[in-house]
């Protein structure tokens, strides 16, 4: 007979820590495995500083098995997205397990359990607060590196999901595009030609402190409109983009801050990437001290391997081509800055724009899952 498990639920700051450092522990031995960041995993717990805990509720819970933690999660209520979306859902996310369906399914049950009290009917995930955290279960792509705005996890994962009954709910794909191909001579001339029908101009030769001041909120707000019919999206509030243009802009690169604007200076369309912090937070083991800022800093500055965070096209700019303007001005500058590879950030797999990709050298590397089940 097997050990008993034991759910506990995180009330102080003694478990909290163990929640934090559970996963340097069990992947330990894994090169695939990349840390996040601690001091934004506690920064995205702390209701002073992230916005979004005022219109979310959670519990988080350990696994115990013979005295030692085999498992995490936390479960979510997002009432602002259930409102929206007319749903009554708990989700789950930092979901984290030894090889062991049973563990899996002991902290999946406590979350539903609590969903159930407060009225839910399904539980769905891994999902986050809101969908600037880290969403998706990878079910393909487990030999490539994940960004570290992306989950992690080995392949055992999806395997006992589908033995525990849970379904799909929605898929998101990740491209990994040749970032030093050429850009196609076809692309280029109706890109031109649509720069002058629609009197759009990218963003050129400005400090990044204008960038901030001049555009930074306004690339959050053409996201919310991007994005506003997406699976389960919930628009960023006013705290919330100045939440995230505060804690992302600092870190980027203007070269890597692309955008189109009209002839009223609006951001019509807009991509974000970044060097790829993946070997760096390996190195780090996720901490900024004593020398993890220097291996972070040093991957800053090294672009041959990019991750694409945010992009997006104001919905009225949608079908007229625009999303092509800013991918192929990322490409051009992706070739001035010595890049070899891209990984795009994960979008839905009906997503249309995603299939842009399609026009380049590029295949899907990733894919994630949000799985659903009743309660």
């Amino acid at each position: 007979m097997g050990q008993k498990i034991t759910i506990v639920e995180v009330e102080n700051k003694k478990q909290f820590n163990a929640f934090l450092k559970f996963p340097y522990q069990l992947f330990k031995n894994d090169k695939m495995f990349v840390p996040p960041l601690i001091m934004d995993e506690r920064c995205t717990f702390n209701k002073k500083k992230n916005p979004a805990l005022e219109f979310c509720d959670y519990k988080i819970f350990l696994a115990y098995k013979d005295g030692k933690i085999v498992g995490r999660i936390v479960g979510m209520i997002n009432n602002k997205a259930n409102a929206i979306w007319q749903r009554t859902r708990v989700r789950f996310g930092w979901f984290d397990f030894i090889n062991d369906k049973e563990v899996a399914d002991a902290l999946l049950t406590a979350v539903a359990q609590w969903g159930k009290s407060r009225g839910m009917d399904k539980i769905l995930g891994p999902m986050g607060f809101t969908d600037m955290d880290k969403e998706g279960m990878v079910v393909e792509g487990f030999d490539v590196d994940a960004p570290m705005a992306c989950y992690y996890n080995p392949a055992y994962y999806p395997q006992i999901m589908d033995e525990l009954g849970y379904q799909k709910e929605v898929d998101w794909v990740q491209y990994e595009i040749v970032a030093n191909q050429p850009v196609p001579e076809k692309i280029e001339r109706i890109n031109a030609l649509i720069k002058t029908k629609y009197n759009l101009r990218i963003v050129n030769n400005i400090s990044k402190k204008e960038i901030v001041r001049r555009y930074a909120e306004k690339i959050f707000r053409t996201l919310n409109k991007a994005f506003k019919n997406l699976f389960g999206y919930v628009p960023l509030d006013d705290r919330q983009i100045k939440f995230y243009v505060k804690q992302y802009f600092p870190f980027l690169d203007k070269r890597l801050i692309c955008f189109v604007v009209d002839d009223k200076d609006d951001v019509v369309a807009f991509g974000v990437s970044m060097p790829s912090l993946s070997q760096a937070l390996r190195k780090s083991r996720g901490r900024m001290l004593p020398f993890g800022w220097f291996h972070l800093l040093k991957a800053l500055h090294n672009f041959e391997k990019i991750d694409l965070y945010l992009n997006g096209v104001a919905p009225e700019w949608q079908n007229k081509g625009v999303h092509s303007l800013y991918y192929a001005e990322m490409n051009k500058r992706y070739i001035k800055l010595g890049a070899k590879t891209a990984i795009a950030n994960p979008q839905l797999e009906d997503n249309q724009a995603a299939h842009i990709w399609e026009k380049y050298e590029s295949h899907i590397a990733i894919r994630r899952r949000a799985y659903v089940k009743d309660i």
